[in-house]
């Protein structure tokens, strides 16, 4: 959804719309996407009731999924939805031509390339800072999508299985998947206008009525035997999210234009408010930023479960569990007490992706790599460069103050009280800081902020990152077995020794 709530004649989409525009006195474009989204959520329920696999072939769900996802597409972009099949089609083909040993990296530079074209025409040829018509929206769920299967195609076919992770290992995919399984997991109406990414493997347990197959069967046996006797309805899960998705959007309304975010950088009030009113204001411009996001993630999260598709086993008071491809909990951001809290519980499939497809495979520098990927998976613009490496900064500082600072408030409730009160305040402003760029976009006004600020938080996290300690990450598992290996055969060297020398006291 833009920021600005004027309407706008660019939308490349359907027309059919426009006096229901006029009249909510809101873009054509956001009115498209909640019409279509909307639409999504009946289909949803229909898909469910009248194309359950229990009565219809998982071929009639992958296309019907398709069908409705492309026509969603085309209502909501028009012919631009036509690069999210170029896009898939594209890469299927360097799945099929190219080995699985090299297909992973073939994909994710030509998803990511493709993407970023896209993105950078869009802006810089059509409409900087606006998001109007934004086609690249759903590309980039499209690219994590088409990278994730690329990475497990790899992992199940060319990959030895003790070499992978736990997490490797149940996402793992171990035949190549049908052009219709494959267009139909990019493209479905489900996900196709706003996500969220899930894994291929729960997808297509989902389409064939065993979603959980793939799970370990250890921890999951308890959740396995209660879906085998009956299925879990998620009508109640959809009310709840659809009531908290359009109350957020209700808030995002009208609260959003009482706090402006280009405040923060307005000479007049930089010149003549006082600093602790800049931070409160601050805090204030962003929090309410963030229900659009809260509406858009919610509602498509109550589409798929509408669909059957999200279930994640059962809660210990056997209530069922519609999580599996959430992406934000709320009332964990808003209450964050630490840097990774925030990012672990906000857009959390992508965060996912980040970790399987980058964090968890890169052998150095893991955390700048990351941040500098998902920097060039979110788009064009300037200011998500600038938040991204100022967030490699902050989130080193955070880690080293967790494991330097924390242990020492945890010998009471009391001083962890105090120790999460902080702890919080510090996050909700680091956060701000490190996210304002990404909405004002451009070079000129964010630096124009952080001049502001003096560059404080730039400043201190740099200071803390090289003063305080902080323990090395864990080796990669190849690092890992190697040292094993050289562990044991140190340990048999010496066993060996110590027998020689019994031997030759004996002797």
């Amino acid at each position: 959804m833009a920021d600005d709530g004027a309407p706008s004649t660019a939308c490349t989409g359907s027309s059919l719309l426009q006096p229901l525009s006029e009249l909510t006195d809101l873009p054509l474009d956001q009115v498209n996407f909640v019409a279509c989204q909307l639409c999504a959520l009946i289909s949803a329920f229909w898909f469910r009731l009248f194309l359950h696999p229990s009565k219809t072939s998982p071929i009639i769900r992958h296309a019907v999924a398709t069908l409705l996802g492309l026509y969603f597409a085309m209502f909501c972009f028009g012919w631009y939805a036509l690069h999210f099949l170029v896009q898939s089609g594209l890469t299927y083909g360097i799945m099929i031509l190219t080995g699985v040993e090299h297909m992973h990296k073939y994909c994710l530079v030509v998803a990511l390339t493709y993407l970023s074209l896209c993105q950078i025409t869009r802006v810089y040829v059509f409409d900087y800072g606006m998001y109007t018509a934004d086609f690249t929206g759903p590309m980039m769920v499209i690219t994590q999508k088409i990278t994730s299967l690329a990475f497990e195609i790899h992992d199940g076919m060319a990959r030895k299985e003790e070499h992978l992770t736990a997490g490797q290992k149940i996402l793992a995919i171990r035949r190549m998947p049908s052009l219709l399984e494959y267009f139909s997991y990019n493209c479905n109406f489900m996900g196709i206008l706003a996500g969220p990414t899930c894994s291929y493997n729960d997808y297509i347990g989902f389409i064939e009525g065993d979603p959980r197959r793939h799970r370990d069967p250890k921890d999951n046996r308890k959740s396995s035997s209660k879906l085998s006797q009956r299925e879990p309805s998620p009508n109640m899960e959809v009310v709840r999210k659809v009531t908290t998705s359009f109350f957020c959007l209700l808030m995002f309304l009208s609260v959003c234009k009482v706090f402006p975010v280009e405040r923060n950088i307005d000479d007049d009030f930089i010149a003549n408010t006082p600093f602790y009113a800049q931070v409160v204001y601050l805090y204030l411009s962003m929090l309410t930023t963030r229900p659009k996001y809260y509406f858009v993630w919610t509602l498509a999260d109550a589409i798929n479960n509408a669909a059957g598709f999200g279930f994640n086993g059962y809660d210990s008071d056997d209530s069922a569990r519609w999580d599996l491809i959430s992406n934000l909990r709320i009332l964990k951001i808003e209450f964050a007490t630490s840097f990774k809290v925030f990012l672990d519980n906000w857009n959390i499939q992508t965060a996912h992706w980040l970790k399987r497809v980058c964090y968890e495979r890169c052998p150095y520098h893991p955390t700048a790599a990351t941040f500098i990927l998902s920097a060039m998976w979110h788009g064009a613009y300037p200011g998500y460069y600038l938040t991204f490496l100022t967030g490699i900064v902050i989130t080193l500082a955070a880690r080293a103050v967790r494991h330097n600072v924390r242990p020492y408030f945890l010998h009471s409730s009391t001083h962890k009280l105090v120790y999460d009160v902080i702890t919080w305040a510090a996050t909700q402003i680091a956060i701000c800081y490190t996210v304002i760029p990404f909405v004002l976009l451009s070079v000129g006004p964010s630096m124009k902020f952080y001049s502001s600020w003096y560059f404080s938080l730039h400043i201190g996290c740099i200071l803390v990152a090289f003063v305080l300690p902080v323990k090395r990450r864990n080796l990669p598992l190849k690092d890992q077995q190697k040292s094993t290996v050289q562990e044991s055969l140190q340990r048999h060297l010496e066993a060996t020794d110590r027998t020689c020398s019994q031997k030759e006291k004996t002797t």
